[in-house]
Protein backbone atom coordinates (compact mmCIF):
# COMPACT_ATOMS: atom_id res chain seq x y z
CA UNK A 1 0.00 0.00 0.00
CA UNK A 2 2.99 2.27 0.86
CA UNK A 3 4.53 1.37 -3.15
CA UNK A 4 0.92 2.49 -4.33
CA UNK A 5 0.66 6.21 -2.72
CA UNK A 6 4.69 6.55 -3.36
CA UNK A 7 3.29 5.87 -7.14
CA UNK A 8 0.50 8.15 -7.12
CA UNK A 9 2.80 10.86 -5.54
CA UNK A 10 5.47 10.62 -7.76
CA UNK A 11 2.54 10.58 -10.73
CA UNK A 12 1.11 13.99 -9.61
CA UNK A 13 4.55 15.74 -8.72
CA UNK A 14 5.41 14.67 -12.32
CA UNK A 15 2.34 16.12 -13.75
CA UNK A 16 2.53 19.51 -11.70
CA UNK A 17 5.94 20.17 -12.60
CA UNK A 18 5.45 19.31 -16.52
CA UNK A 19 2.00 21.47 -16.04
CA UNK A 20 3.93 24.38 -14.83
CA UNK A 21 7.12 23.80 -17.05
CA UNK A 22 4.53 23.26 -20.51
CA UNK A 23 1.81 25.80 -19.40
CA UNK A 24 3.78 28.17 -17.91
CA UNK A 25 7.68 28.66 -18.12
CA UNK A 26 7.75 27.57 -21.94
CA UNK A 27 4.91 29.63 -23.51
CA UNK A 28 6.32 32.86 -21.19
CA UNK A 29 10.01 31.96 -22.99
CA UNK A 30 8.05 32.01 -26.52
CA UNK A 31 6.31 34.90 -25.46
CA UNK A 32 9.39 36.92 -24.64
CA UNK A 33 11.35 36.17 -27.64
CA UNK A 34 8.51 37.01 -29.99
CA UNK A 35 7.88 40.38 -28.40
CA UNK A 36 11.69 41.29 -28.16
CA UNK A 37 12.82 40.01 -31.82
CA UNK A 38 9.55 39.96 -33.63
CA UNK A 39 7.38 42.51 -32.30
CA UNK A 40 4.99 43.27 -35.10
CA UNK A 41 4.73 40.09 -36.30
CA UNK A 42 3.84 38.55 -32.87
CA UNK A 43 1.25 41.20 -32.36
CA UNK A 44 -0.49 40.52 -36.09
CA UNK A 45 1.19 42.96 -38.19
CA UNK A 46 -1.19 45.66 -37.65
CA UNK A 47 -1.41 48.58 -39.28
CA UNK A 48 -2.32 51.72 -37.77
CA UNK A 49 -2.71 55.23 -39.53
CA UNK A 50 -0.69 58.35 -37.98
CA UNK A 51 -4.04 59.46 -36.68
CA UNK A 52 -3.78 55.81 -34.13
CA UNK A 53 -6.52 54.35 -35.77
CA UNK A 54 -6.61 50.74 -36.46
CA UNK A 55 -6.88 49.70 -40.41
CA UNK A 56 -6.24 46.34 -40.23
CA UNK A 57 -3.53 43.89 -40.24
CA UNK A 58 -1.32 43.61 -43.46
CA UNK A 59 -1.75 39.71 -43.46
CA UNK A 60 -5.52 39.53 -44.21
CA UNK A 61 -7.44 40.96 -46.92
CA UNK A 62 -10.63 42.84 -46.72
CA UNK A 63 -13.52 43.46 -49.15
CA UNK A 64 -13.19 47.09 -51.28
CA UNK A 65 -15.99 47.86 -53.94
CA UNK A 66 -15.96 51.69 -54.56
CA UNK A 67 -14.65 52.61 -57.85
CA UNK A 68 -11.32 54.67 -56.01
CA UNK A 69 -10.22 51.52 -54.34
CA UNK A 70 -8.61 48.51 -55.48
CA UNK A 71 -10.80 45.42 -55.63
CA UNK A 72 -9.37 42.37 -53.72
CA UNK A 73 -9.66 39.01 -54.71
CA UNK A 74 -13.62 37.20 -54.39
CA UNK A 75 -13.47 35.07 -50.86
CA UNK A 76 -15.58 32.61 -49.71
CA UNK A 77 -14.97 33.22 -46.28
CA UNK A 78 -18.01 34.17 -44.44
CA UNK A 79 -19.77 37.10 -46.07
CA UNK A 80 -16.67 37.86 -47.35
CA UNK A 81 -13.04 38.08 -45.68
CA UNK A 82 -14.90 36.95 -42.46
CA UNK A 83 -11.94 35.75 -40.46
CA UNK A 84 -14.00 34.25 -38.26
CA UNK A 85 -15.04 31.38 -40.88
CA UNK A 86 -11.55 30.91 -43.01
CA UNK A 87 -11.84 29.04 -45.87
CA UNK A 88 -12.32 28.13 -49.44
CA UNK A 89 -15.82 27.77 -51.40
CA UNK A 90 -14.83 23.61 -51.82
CA UNK A 91 -16.54 23.41 -55.11
CA UNK A 92 -14.73 20.53 -57.29
CA UNK A 93 -13.40 21.38 -60.44
CA UNK A 94 -16.60 19.97 -62.09
CA UNK A 95 -18.96 22.07 -60.16
CA UNK A 96 -21.50 24.01 -62.25
CA UNK A 97 -21.85 26.61 -59.21
CA UNK A 98 -18.27 27.01 -59.38
CA UNK A 99 -18.26 27.67 -63.08
CA UNK A 100 -20.97 30.05 -62.95
CA UNK A 101 -20.03 31.82 -60.46
CA UNK A 102 -16.35 32.39 -62.29
CA UNK A 103 -18.21 33.17 -65.73
CA UNK A 104 -20.10 35.99 -63.15
CA UNK A 105 -16.91 37.33 -61.33
CA UNK A 106 -15.03 37.18 -64.70
CA UNK A 107 -18.04 39.21 -66.72
CA UNK A 108 -17.75 41.86 -63.89
CA UNK A 109 -14.44 42.25 -63.69
CA UNK A 110 -14.57 43.04 -67.65
CA UNK A 111 -17.27 45.83 -66.91
CA UNK A 112 -15.53 47.75 -64.03
CA UNK A 113 -12.29 47.73 -65.34
CA UNK A 114 -13.84 48.99 -69.03
CA UNK A 115 -12.48 46.05 -70.25
CA UNK A 116 -13.14 44.56 -73.78
CA UNK A 117 -15.81 41.45 -73.56
CA UNK A 118 -12.98 38.94 -74.53
CA UNK A 119 -9.87 40.63 -72.54
CA UNK A 120 -8.26 38.29 -70.65
CA UNK A 121 -8.59 38.17 -66.87
CA UNK A 122 -5.97 37.25 -64.38
CA UNK A 123 -7.18 34.11 -62.36
CA UNK A 124 -6.87 35.53 -59.02
CA UNK A 125 -9.62 38.68 -60.31
CA UNK A 126 -12.02 35.82 -60.11
CA UNK A 127 -11.11 32.71 -58.30
CA UNK A 128 -11.15 32.76 -53.98
CA UNK A 129 -7.89 31.62 -52.44
CA UNK A 130 -7.78 28.73 -50.02
CA UNK A 131 -8.02 30.27 -46.86
CA UNK A 132 -10.66 33.42 -48.74
CA UNK A 133 -8.28 36.26 -46.51
CA UNK A 134 -5.10 36.46 -49.06
CA UNK A 135 -4.33 40.41 -48.41
CA UNK A 136 -2.71 40.30 -52.04
CA UNK A 137 -3.28 40.40 -55.48
CA UNK A 138 -1.52 39.49 -58.93
CA UNK A 139 0.77 42.54 -60.39
CA UNK A 140 -1.20 42.41 -63.36
CA UNK A 141 -4.62 42.05 -61.65
CA UNK A 142 -3.51 45.37 -59.94
CA UNK A 143 -2.33 46.82 -63.24
CA UNK A 144 -5.69 46.52 -64.92
CA UNK A 145 -7.50 48.03 -62.41
CA UNK A 146 -5.18 50.97 -62.25
CA UNK A 147 -6.81 53.23 -65.10
CA UNK A 148 -10.47 52.66 -63.12
CA UNK A 149 -9.25 54.04 -59.58
CA UNK A 150 -7.02 56.78 -61.47
CA UNK A 151 -9.91 58.08 -63.04
CA UNK A 152 -12.33 57.98 -59.66
CA UNK A 153 -9.47 59.49 -58.12
CA UNK A 154 -8.40 62.30 -60.66
CA UNK A 155 -5.24 60.52 -60.41
CA UNK A 156 -2.51 59.87 -63.59
CA UNK A 157 -2.37 55.96 -64.28
CA UNK A 158 1.54 56.73 -63.92
CA UNK A 159 1.18 58.02 -60.32
CA UNK A 160 -0.88 55.00 -59.30
CA UNK A 161 1.13 52.55 -61.15
CA UNK A 162 4.05 54.19 -58.88
CA UNK A 163 2.38 53.23 -56.00
CA UNK A 164 1.11 49.83 -57.07
CA UNK A 165 4.68 49.18 -57.54
CA UNK A 166 6.08 50.60 -53.99
CA UNK A 167 3.51 48.25 -52.56
CA UNK A 168 4.87 45.43 -54.19
CA UNK A 169 6.19 42.49 -52.29
CA UNK A 170 8.63 39.92 -53.77
CA UNK A 171 8.41 36.45 -53.62
CA UNK A 172 8.23 34.58 -50.44
CA UNK A 173 11.90 33.95 -49.77
CA UNK A 174 13.33 35.81 -52.59
CA UNK A 175 11.76 32.40 -54.92
CA UNK A 176 8.65 30.78 -53.66
CA UNK A 177 5.48 32.48 -55.41
CA UNK A 178 5.11 35.51 -57.18
CA UNK A 179 5.33 39.18 -56.66
CA UNK A 180 1.93 40.58 -55.38
CA UNK A 181 0.32 43.55 -54.33
CA UNK A 182 -1.25 44.32 -50.58
CA UNK A 183 -3.93 45.27 -51.89
CA UNK A 184 -5.12 46.87 -47.82
CA UNK A 185 -1.60 48.89 -48.06
CA UNK A 186 -2.15 50.13 -51.66
CA UNK A 187 -5.42 51.50 -50.61
CA UNK A 188 -4.12 53.15 -47.56
CA UNK A 189 -1.30 54.92 -49.71
CA UNK A 190 -4.13 56.14 -52.12
CA UNK A 191 -5.86 57.41 -49.26
CA UNK A 192 -3.01 59.27 -47.94
CA UNK A 193 -1.96 60.54 -51.14
CA UNK A 194 -5.36 62.20 -51.50
CA UNK A 195 -5.71 63.61 -48.00
CA UNK A 196 -2.27 65.56 -48.82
Amino acid sequence: MKEFFAEIRGAVMSTLILAVVCCGLYPLVVFGIAQALFHDRANGSLIVDPSGTLRGSRLLGQQFTADKYFHSRPSAAGNGYDPTSSGGSNFGPTSQKLHDSIAQNIADYRAQNGLATNAPVPADAVTASGSGLDPHISVRNAELQAPRVARARGLSVEKVLELVRSNTEGPDLGFLGEPGVNVLTLNLALDSLNAK
